[in-house]
């Protein structure tokens, strides 16, 4: 899909076909693909590395353009378990033009962000903005999830909630590769500010843009850190609780094993040492009773002295 859009007054606004200065491909097929290459002049290559998510952030020059790759957070679906992946986005700055190819829907031109806009360098500039802000915004859902996530597994001995706490930690590996790699793409913006044309102002903005980016970093590693720390404290308490469940079930099963043993000596078809004077029958029962319930009485009275 082809959308073309346009600075108007300071804002990003829908243009008329062939219009626009700004020209957004989304999930290009093959005709928007001979276009971007036949008609702008974008490597092939170049092209493929901005739909690819595994692709890292990068600043290229090209004789007619500038590339820019960077990365975002992909927009999460309930189909995805917990998994919070990342995108790649590319923008080519031409002396006239910006073209931003994506693979997929999203909003990364839109809202508060992109008031007041002054030049096709300033919208490259909030887009890498954005998807900091994005990554900080998920940072904080994961961390949510994560507390939900530890109040689970102390109430439950299932396996889910720990295979979600997994999958949590390595969405944050994935961020966390991905802010560093956005790190690189502004680093190299900024040493090349004269070569992209960025003014005063622009240059403040990321600046500003460094700073959040650095924060943003700083609180995926933390958060990293701590859900790593987390898991192996959960791993261990599960098998702990599990030694305990098994030491339970191994007291029960002596508890009820001695008396088993006594009813069935008493059961056996064989001449026993016990007094046999007629009418004693119900007596020679209650002495069975009795001594299966000492049995038990002991092992229960042992393990719980045990135990304190």
């Amino acid at each position: 899909m082809r959308r073309y859009l346009k600075i108007d007054h300071g804002k990003i606004v829908e243009a008329s076909n062939g219009e626009g200065t700004i020209h957004v491909f989304i999930a290009p097929d093959d005709a928007e693909t001979k276009i971007l290459v036949n008609e702008f002049g974008i490597d092939e290559h170049t092209l493929v590395s901005c739909l690819d998510p595994e692709e890292l952030s990068r600043l290229e020059f090209e004789p007619e353009h500038t590339v820019f790759i960077m990365k975002r957070p992909k927009n999460y679906s309930s189909k995805d378990n917990f998994l919070f992946k990342v995108a790649s986005t590319g923008a080519f700055l031409f002396s006239d033009k910006l073209v931003i190819v994506l693979a997929e829907e999203a909003q990364i031109i839109e809202g508060k962000l992109f008031n007041n806009i002054t030049s096709l360098q300033d919208i490259i500039l909030r887009m890498i903005h954005r998807a900091i802000f994005h990554f900080e915004e998920h940072l904080k859902v994961i961390n949510m999830i994560s507390s939900s996530l530890e109040q689970a597994i102390d109430t439950s001995m299932d396996n889910k909630h720990l295979l979600n706490l997994f999958t949590l930690e390595k969405s944050l590996v994935y961020y966390l590769n991905a802010i560093n790699s956005n790190s690189v793409l502004i680093e190299k913006t900024r040493n090349n500010a004269s070569r992209i044309s960025l003014s005063t102002e622009n240059l403040e903005q990321l600046d500003d843009t460094i700073i959040e980016n650095n924060q943003c970093r700083e609180m995926a590693t933390i958060y990293s850190n701590i859900l790593a720390g987390l898991m192996d404290a959960r791993a261990s308490i599960v098998a702990n609780n599990l030694n305990v469940i098994m030491k339970t079930l191994n007291v029960v099963m002596i508890a009820l094993m001695l008396p088993t043993l006594i009813v069935s000596v008493f059961s056996m078809n064989i001449p026993l040492p016990t007094p046999k004077p007629e009418g004693t029958e119900l007596w020679a029962f209650w002495m069975v009773m009795i001594l299966a319930t000492a049995s038990a009485t002991f092992v229960a009275v042992l393990w719980w002295r045990k135990k304190i």
